[in-house]
């Protein structure tokens, strides 16, 4: 077993003893016992990454739960597994919550699964160097669950949480939510709004950026029908364009009018079209039959639409409405789309807790942080919940290359985004 090296502040480039002036005693309590217990933090790391928890891997799922559910019941949480329909094929859900009556009620973000199913090449939790560790799922969002836990742990052994009111839900299918989310979202959204503040613990960008906003994400599908006939004849009065050329005008027409927009993206991820089609939408795949003399009646095109804000999201969709309604000769468009994750909006009650958070990290002696771009995240189980309470996200562990094989985590950094968040959960829990 490989000897773990506890990183020191020194080498985070911080200085506990300029800031052990600016915390409380109680609050420098809470950052000792963070460093004294980190090597069992990152061995419960370490036992949740070794887990195979994909997404539609059900039982691993479920075994991730197990480990995180003895630790919230070590500290004094009470926990309940959420079940979801059999025909939503999906785990369910970890909740853990305790209630008191002092301070701000906490609904605390994590997800159970990965990207990494279980057919996948495995990647063991291991070791790149001194302070890189790499493993399925270890930023996105072990290391974030694990966040949460080290920073209750913490608090619970000063006492500290006796008091509280927090409800601590890791999900079991966030990075592909069952269908309908108004079925697996539901008791996620009923719990969320019977609170104050939520706080997510998706990967953090270091130490000084989280996310005050985070867009949201729905689908478009666009189908265009043209005249068929020998392409000899395209572009004639009499057979007109084809459905090909009614699809690709219509999609540069929305490049022409929309791309430039902020924070609004739109991406056609699939096109088909030719003498004969067929499309399977619940699989995503089809079928094409052309020949390059035969104009193309039909064409599918199904894409996502990212946005900051539900006015934005609805402003864009009446601008695409707007252009496939204006056909070539005899051609034929519709569009129709469907609603996903909603955007997690700015709003000035993220500000405040973001200024909470900006004088904890400021008190550790850690520097600023500030909010980062929501362009440069995509879609998450808080945005669920941002219409109804106060929200933070990325706030977990720091890494790189979620997602993608070799995802890695900065273990010199977890300690401190550790004691980062136990003492804004103390301050708000006051």
């Amino acid at each position: 077993m490989k000897k773990i090296v506890l990183p020191s502040l020194l080498a985070l480039g911080l200085n506990f003893g300029a800031q052990a002036q600016k915390l409380n005693p109680t609050e420098q309590k809470i950052a000792q016992y963070i460093d004294a217990h980190f090597a069992q933090t990152e061995q419960l790391l370490k036992d949740a990454v070794n887990i195979n928890s994909g997404t539609l891997n059900t039982a691993g799922v479920k075994q991730v739960g197990d480990i995180f559910k003895k630790e919230f019941e070590k500290i004094g949480f009470a926990t309940t597994w959420v079940n979801l329909p059999d025909s939503l094929k999906r785990a369910g859900h970890l909740v853990a919550e305790k209630k008191g009556k002092a301070g701000k009620k906490l609904f605390l973000i994590g997800h159970l699964d990965t990207v990494f199913e279980k057919e996948m090449t495995f990647s063991p939790y291991t070791y790149i160097n001194d302070s890189t560790i790499t493993g399925q799922g270890v930023n996105d969002m072990k290391g974030g669950d694990v966040v949460v836990i080290a920073a209750l742990q913490a608090l619970q052994a000063q006492k500290l949480l006796d008091n509280a009111t927090i409800t601590a839900y890791f999900t079991g299918d966030e990075e592909s939510a069952g269908k309908p989310t108004s079925v697996s979202r539901k008791d996620f959204i009923d719990r969320a709004k019977t609170h104050d503040v939520a706080l997510a613990f998706e990967t953090a960008v270091g130490l000084h950026t989280v996310a005050t906003a985070r867009r949201g994400a729905s689908g478009w599908s666009l189908k265009t029908y043209g005249k068929t006939g020998h392409s000899s004849r395209v572009f004639s009065p009499e057979i007109g364009y084809g459905a090909i050329y009614e699809a690709a005008r219509i999609l540069n027409e929305f490049r022409e009018q929309l791309s430039s927009e902020k924070y609004l993206t739109f991406n056609p991820g699939m096109i088909l079209g030719g003498a004969e089609i067929n499309y399977h939408e619940g699989k995503a795949n089809g079928s094409a039959v052309g020949k390059t003399n035969i104009i193309s009646p039909e064409t599918v095109v199904n894409g996502d639409l990212r946005f900051l804000t539900e006015t934005q999201k609805n402003k864009a969709r009446e601008v695409m409405k707007a252009i496939v309604a204006k056909n070539l000769t005899e051609t034929k468009a519709e569009i129709s789309f469907s609603d996903g994750i909603p955007a997690m909006e700015p709003t000035a009650a993220n500000e405040q807790i973001l200024a909470q958070l900006n004088q904890v990290s400021k008190d550790l002696g850690y520097g600023e942080v500030k909010a980062g771009d929501p362009g440069s995240r995509g879609a998450g189980d808080i945005s669920y919940v941002a219409e109804y309470v106060a929200c933070l996200d990325g706030l977990g562990a720091s890494g790189k290359g979620a997602h993608a094989p070799g995802e890695t985590l900065n273990i010199k950094e977890l300690p401190a985004l550790i004691k980062r968040t136990a003492i804004l959960i103390y301050r708000l829990t006051r």
